[in-house]
């Protein structure tokens, strides 16, 4: 089955609960369609780079997807009618990257620089 990674950013005034809730309804939408979910990655509130529907932060979420093009539309479509998603992005990847994505290691990596600068 084609790979895909799917990135939705969820309003900043959402909880965390929420945002967790929004990843794992998107889940239940790929599963319930045959496809798998291989990874989901929370990346936190972050600042974007302009306003997007009066927002400045948005809470960052990546899933790994292993599943067929209808499973895809179909989890596009609900992004879609969600009042909560700002904006969404569905890649077909070669493979999926193993281990933490390059988002995830930037934020350790800041969290390590931050605790050495304090320690010092």
């Amino acid at each position: 089955m084609p790979l895909y990674e799917h990135v939705f950013l969820a309003r900043q005034d959402l909880s965390q609960a929420q945002v967790d809730a929004l990843a794992a309804t998107a889940t239940e939408i790929v599963e319930s369609n045959n496809g798998k979910v291989t990874k989901t990655e929370t990346w936190g509130l972050r600042s974007l780079a302009y306003k997007i529907q009066k927002n400045r932060k948005a809470h960052f979420v990546m899933l790994n997807i292993d599943a067929p093009a209808g499973v895809v539309a179909e989890l596009e479509r609900q992004t879609q009618i969600n009042e909560d998603v700002i904006r969404y992005m569905t890649i077909r990847v070669d493979e999926h990257e193993g281990g933490p994505s390059v988002m995830m290691r930037k934020n350790e990596r800041d969290r390590s620089r931050r605790r050495e600068r304090e320690g010092e």
